[in-house]
């Protein structure tokens, strides 16, 4: 019996999965194409979209002429233009970096890193200007980015799927894949369709592969016949926690310090909802397995730590509220890693795309992260 085929099998319902799916289905040369969207989980988005604290990143902490600084940019644009056009709740709240006088000269670093990335919009601010604007805040000077904003991540995918679909894109939940191998014309993708013990083999072929499985990507890659396996980067596993806080929010914008040296995240921050409730975290922690537990044992290591900027903190009304975890490519105590968007026909393996350590700002990137695999692919 033939095979179904497709023409691209995008591996991963994640936000940059879903996002390539709905900008393949419209591009030109795949506008008419069989597509697919393969996810292991019974949803879309179960794991590092929906684990995160829904910024929408302006571009600025990321290295000069990277894919990450690059593709923020405009990521950023394209997201809030997609938002607006069907409907997906955003706030461009704008975002405070905060600063004592001790370090102004990294808040300056900062700004100039910022400008290089093409970021030009940040303001300064001296200690009244920022009372004026956020009088909770405790810092002598601070960086307002006001293309900074906060997103419902949720309904984003959701509109990823459902203009994706509108547009022919097939979707297929619990579908895990479980080998990929060469053909004559592109690859047969070997797959478990369903749950337990009702679980059955369903095989289809597809001219391209295109591996956005997030978290799983490495031990997807090592699937995959032909993918170079020696090339595989190691996928390490960072996890950060969030704490809600049980009362009205302090603040009207998002407040971050400057990052912490040594560690891969942005430290210890505050961001609010759609609701306008307010959240602090992440903190960064590398862990060796996936574990979502958040511990409230951390509030006083918490609560020292947002004090910095908001000595008006109670410790008591910080409340565990959910963790995420990130792929990073960097080993802990090693250089922020940039994205890999790596297209395999050079070596040997054409039709084959493959993305590893998609991590912040993937979620505010995802559009021109998704822009890229389509012109790798045409």
């Amino acid at each position: 019996m033939a095979l179904d085929r497709f023409d691209v099998c995008i591996a991963g319902a994640g936000v940059i999965g879903l996002a390539i799916a709905l900008q393949l289905s419209n591009s030109r040369r795949f506008s008419n194409k069989a597509i697919v969207v393969v996810e292991r989980e019974a949803g879309f988005g179960q794991h590092i979209s929906s684990r995160n604290s829904e910024v929408i990143h302006a571009g600025i902490y990321y290295a000069a002429d990277s894919l990450k600084a690059r593709l923020c940019l405009r990521g950023k644009r394209l997201l809030y233009e997609h938002c607006q056009r069907h409907g997906v709740g955003c706030r461009q709240l704008g975002k405070l970096i905060v600063a004592g006088k001790s370090v102004i000269n990294e808040l300056e670093a900062l700004q100039a890193k910022a400008a290089c990335n093409g970021v030009d919009d940040l303001q300064w601010l001296d200690r009244r200007q920022l009372q004026q604007r956020e009088p909770a805040v405790e810092a002598d000077y601070a960086l307002l980015s006001p293309s900074t904003g906060i997103i419902d991540s949720h309904a984003y995918m959701q509109s990823l799927l459902h203009l994706a679909q509108n547009n022919g894109v097939e979707f297929a939940p619990r579908t895990e894949i479980k080998a990929v191998s060469r053909a004559s014309q592109g690859f047969i993708v070997d797959t478990r369709i369903g749950g337990g013990n009702n679980s059955e083999a369903y095989q289809f072929g597809c001219e391209s592969f295109v591996n956005c499985a997030g978290l799983d990507a490495g031990s997807l890659a090592r699937k995959i016949e032909g993918g170079k396996q020696q090339t595989v980067p190691e996928i390490h596993l960072c996890k950060g926690d969030y704490f809600s806080y049980s009362a009205a929010s302090p603040f009207g914008s998002l407040v971050y310090p400057l990052p912490e040296k040594n560690t891969q995240g942005l430290s210890i921050h505050s961001t609010l909802d759609m609701a306008g409730q307010v959240r602090f975290g992440p903190d960064s922690e590398y862990v060796d397995e996936r574990n979502y537990d958040v511990s409230p044992s951390k509030r006083e290591i918490f609560a020292a730590a947002i004090a910095t900027y908001f000595p008006a903190i109670s410790a008591e009304k910080l409340q565990p509220a959910y963790s995420g975890i990130r792929p990073k490519l960097a080993a802990r105590g090693e250089p922020a890693a940039d994205f890999i968007i790596e297209n395999y026909e050079k070596k040997g393996t054409p039709g084959l795309i493959q993305l590893f350590g998609i991590e912040s700002p993937g979620l505010t990137a995802s559009l021109a992260i998704a822009d890229e695999v389509v012109q790798l692919l045409s």
